[in-house]
């Protein structure tokens, strides 16, 4: 038998957690496809997925197999070893992108982080130790480890920790002439989200991907792409970079990639990961068998046409309603994203206001995030009902009734 668990409330937070989060009000307990529901029993249907995480939503029965039968085997083995969920997920990985090989880890964090290193390695090895400036986005957000928070291009996530590391520049995104006047031979990786997540969901426009592919060719720079966030089916194709036809040299993956379970991965070619020999680069946990067995089910899931297509038709049952909504009370001035990646653009009368819209929301028990204060973001899982978005939708709309009337 086991131990009772001990009772706990949402106050408790506020005396044993580190204070680096305010979550919400309630505790979530339980939850089943894209419905939660808290300790007192209120059910909630659920738009956040775990901020891009639930792909397939909560309790997924094919996931809740895999990770089980794989509990039952073999639990974790170190880079020691090999093992075969390990392998099975890389190969698949492989066979749907650009990529020759996969290096896995635990978080988007530590897949940017390794990508960012090999960049690095790369340039040095091939052309030498001056190479090694790397250029990312204004409002770019790529984790929170000393490295990848001064790449990304938010100075309230980095200031304040000691110097930062030498070599970052931040451009403008979507602007293709500032990417090509910061640019040089001291360049050795330029680093963009297709889809900047945290700072508002928005879409990189066609023409600039392109050039900053043909800017780092001329340069002798890598092109890395950051799909923690919008890879993984997120935007109705596996990842974001085949919207654009638009092909990276190092591509970066985690949340979706496990569907709850905590998995990353960076992706690249033969050639460059040749240039993380052995002991360059490490993690414990990395490649870990029930994390893989996991993202191999979702992989086999989320990569096929029936809820590729499934996403496409979701977004636009989405954005019609969103726009009803926002035109109706005067919330939002735009609905822009891809697939289940949406961002709600306050209008300047409710600049700054995300979180009380996420607040009205949680009252109408449905469960939202904010991308940054003007935008309220929307992840939810790819394979919602529609009987569950409307049902949201119908309480979205009740909250922002109330907000807007008060």
């Amino acid at each position: 038998m086991s131990a009772p668990h001990t009772p706990v409330e949402r106050a408790d937070f506020d005396q044993v957690i580190v204070p680096s989060f305010a979550p919400a009000r309630f505790i979530p307990v339980r939850g089943q496809g894209s419905r939660v529901w808290d300790q007192a029993g209120r059910e909630l249907v659920d738009f956040s997925g775990g901020i891009a995480v639930n792909v397939l939503g909560h309790a997924h029965p094919e996931l809740v197999a895999a990770l089980t039968e794989q509990a039952g085997k073999l639990w974790h083995i170190s880079n020691i070893f090999t093992n075969e969920p390990t392998l099975r997920l890389a190969k698949k990985l492989v066979a749907a992108t650009f990529a020759d090989r996969v290096f896995f880890c635990n978080s988007g964090a530590e897949a940017n982080e390794a990508a960012f290193k090999l960049a690095r390695r790369y340039a040095h090895d091939v052309h030498g130790p001056q190479k090694f400036e790397i250029i990312s986005a204004v409002n770019s957000f790529h984790g929170r480890t000393l490295f990848t928070v001064t790449v990304g291009g938010q100075p309230k996530y980095s200031d304040g920790f000691g110097p930062k590391i030498e070599g970052i520049t931040h451009v403008p995104y979507n602007d293709l002439e500032a990417l090509k006047a910061a640019i040089s031979d001291k360049t050795c990786a330029v680093v963009l989200e297709p889809i900047q997540g945290e700072s508002g969901i928005l879409p990189a426009e066609q023409a600039y991907l392109e050039g900053a592919r043909a800017l780092c060719d001329e340069h002798n720079a890598l092109l890395i792409f950051d799909e923690v966030q919008c890879g993984m089916g997120r935007t109705g194709e596996l990842f974001a970079y085949m919207h654009y036809n638009v092909v990276p040299d190092i591509l970066s993956s985690a949340k979706s990639l496990g569907g709850g379970f905590p998995i990353g991965a960076m992706l690249t070619t033969h050639e460059i990961a040749a240039h993380f020999s052995v002991g360059t680069h490490g993690t414990t946990y990395g490649g870990n068998p029930l994390a893989c067995a996991v993202a191999e089910r979702v992989l086999d899931i989320v990569n096929t046409p029936e809820v590729l297509e499934g996403v496409k038709a979701r977004h636009e049952r989405f954005k019609s309603r969103l726009m009803q909504i926002g035109e109706r009370y005067g919330l939002f001035s735009q609905i822009r994203g891809r697939g289940m990646l949406i961002g709600c653009v306050l209008s300047d009368a409710w600049k700054g206001r995300a979180r009380d819209v996420f607040d009205a929301a949680e009252r109408e028990a449905v469960m939202v995030l904010q991308a940054g204060p003007d935008v309220v973001r929307l992840a939810p899982s790819l394979v919602i009902d529609e009987a569950d978005i409307d049902e949201g939708l119908d309480r979205f709309e009740r909250a922002v009734a109330t907000l807007t009337q008060a």
